[in-house]
């Protein structure tokens, strides 16, 4: 979705969660504190974005921000959309479903995605 010199925005289309999107890092570290502290104010400044564009444009019950790495440990940050009717809140996305699927709600979601995803760049590009 974006590529910036130092990380990558993409939307992750996980099942269900249609406004799942993660950062991912282009050099390799395993951990946010192996960063120098201007990449670690960069790194951030771009998970906010992401975040800003969601607030703004989809208005969630919640954003969920995650930085995991034992499946994967590279650092990735999980910016995550959520809302009261998805399948799996207040649970985390990775726990088991509370409810069935609400997937006329998650198309309302994922129409909203392309403007979303102009206003994440725009962001993207002024920090």
């Amino acid at each position: 979705m974006h590529e910036a010199p130092k990380f990558r925005v993409i939307c992750a289309a996980e099942a269900g969660f249609p406004a799942f999107y993660r950062l991912v890092w282009r050099e390799h570290v395993r951990e946010f504190s192996d960063l120098d502290k201007e990449d670690r104010m960069l790194c951030m400044e771009a998970v906010t974005a992401v975040e800003q564009g969601m607030r703004e444009l989809l208005a969630p019950s919640k954003i969920n921000l995650a930085t995991l790495g034992n499946v994967v440990p590279h650092l990735h940050w999980h910016v995550i959309a959520r809302y009261d009717w998805d399948s799996h809140f207040p649970g985390p996305v990775w726990a088991g479903a509370q409810r069935e699927r609400a997937q006329a709600r998650e198309a309302e979601v994922a129409a909203k995605l392309p403007a979303l995803e102009t206003r994440i760049i725009e962001r993207l590009r002024s920090i």
